[in-house]
């Protein structure tokens, strides 16, 4: 088996399209087919120096030192995949994406954005089709395996919300060649106006699958916490993810300018494109073009139209059958159908235990913290010298990103230890 890669390292993550239907047409034969797609799977990776560090389910997740391994290892996975004979109703067909960059390794696994980057990637894609991120095509395009091109997909907004990535499609005369639009942010088959973010999402596994699982069952949920505790940016990851399930769109109404509660309707009615009818109220032409659509609506910051706000959801929960609603405030709306959801801190490390790297490394409010501050400084790194700092830093912070964002941008001029001394003057050290 191949060591476990460091440095700049190349990341090719996979899973196979349609698993679960295929699970529910036909358990015993895909059983069958899980086991025999492992094996070619883990036969490509570790013939090309990979290294497997996480299966979940049918994902795989490898480790490569060089993009030209792992584009070997596509290549020959997909080959032999897409020649296999398989029992299943529908051949297995499984979608691959290929990105670079530095990560973390922690307890033999990684950590960091590149992971999130190829997975977002990878959830663009289609079975059968292998896609590359610009860093990685720019390693491998010139010494790319014989037969094998590189096609140019155009940039492409993935659903981490961040900057637009190059995408680059892989292709060989022996491998599937055609495929639907990229699911994008930019396909127009996922109708949003979902805003780019100027900075990762870091953490809230949790959380997501949590709101998640809380909208298949209610209609109207409401982030509640304090300013600054991220529910904005948690409801915007949380709409991306859910793209694919409302065929008419996720749509961000931002409420936050607003000084005049009579322009909130407008302001919904503006972002959905829809007309006050004649004799009607702007609220009663909303809820009638809605009717039988399935979208989900972001009602963001809504606790100074609080009341204008909660006549908007109403409306549309009595009205609108199949349209779902993700409130952000730092109160409830308080109307009949509405489950609030307290956004709680980012993890935190115990500053009475946290004496070393490995000991705070894995908490979000760490990890946010970090990223931050190499945006700030780029040789900044957590050291066994300031992990106690950083550790009683966040703490005191409460584990509040937009506080930890604000300190971690004074990196470049104090020492994470001064930034925690002088955190008695929080408010004029951090505005």
């Amino acid at each position: 088996m191949a060591a476990m890669p460091v440095g700049t390292i190349t990341f090719l993550f996979t899973d196979i399209e349609g698993s679960t239907r295929l699970w529910d047409l036909a358990p015993v034969a895909m059983q069958t087919a899980l086991a025999r797609h492992d094996f070619l799977m883990r036969t490509a990776i570790e013939a090309n120096d990979g290294y497997v560090f996480k299966t979940v389910g049918d994902a795989f997740c490898a480790a490569f030192h060089t993009a030209g391994d792992a584009l070997r290892a596509a290549v020959l996975s997909q080959q032999t995949l897409q020649t296999e004979v398989w029992e299943t109703p529908e051949p297995i067909q499984v979608r691959m994406a290929l990105h670079t960059g530095t990560a973390e390794i922690r307890d033999n696994d990684y950590f960091g954005p590149p992971l999130n980057r190829v997975s977002r990637l990878l959830a663009t894609g289609h079975g059968g089709q292998v896609l590359l991120s610009l860093p990685a095509q720019e390693l491998v395009r010139d010494m790319l395996p014989e037969d094998v091109s590189l096609r140019g997909m155009g940039l492409h907004r993935l659903k981490d919300l961040v900057r637009p990535e190059t995408v680059y499609q892989l292709c060989h005369p022996r491998l599937a060649d055609t495929f639907a639009p990229l699911r994008s942010l930019d396909n127009p088959e996922l109708p949003n106006n979902l805003p780019q973010q100027t900075t990762s999402f870091i953490g809230r596994d949790k959380q997501i699958e949590d709101i998640k699982t809380l909208l298949g069952n209610v209609r109207l949920l409401t982030l509640t916490g304090a300013g600054g505790c991220g529910k904005t940016r948690l409801s915007l990851q949380v709409a991306a993810d859910l793209l694919d399930t409302f065929p008419d769109g996720v749509w961000f109404v931002e409420l936050a300018p607003l000084s005049d509660p009579e322009l909130v309707s407008q302001t919904a009615a503006s972002v959905l494109g829809i007309k006050q009818a004649p004799g009607n109220t702007m609220l009663k032409s909303l809820a009638d073009a809605l009717k039988s659509k399935q979208l989900l609506i972001l009602l963001d910051n809504c606790e100074h139209v609080l009341d204008a706000s909660a006549r908007l959801a109403e409306a549309l929960l009595k009205n609108c059958p199949h349209v779902r609603l993700v409130a952000s405030s730092r109160e409830g709306l308080n109307i009949p159908g509405e489950t609030t959801y307290r956004v709680p801190s980012l993890s935190l490390p115990d500053p009475k235990t946290a004496q070393t790297i490995a000991s705070v490394s894995s908490y979000e409010a760490v990890q946010l913290f970090l990223e931050r501050a190499l945006a700030s400084r780029p040789d900044f790194a957590v050291t066994t010298a300031n992990a106690p700092a950083i550790a009683q830093l966040c703490t005191r912070l409460d584990g509040i990103p937009l506080a930890i964002e604000l300190a971690a941008a004074r990196v470049n001029s104090l020492s994470v230890e001064e930034i925690s001394q002088r955190l008695d003057q929080r408010f004029r050290l951090l505005t």
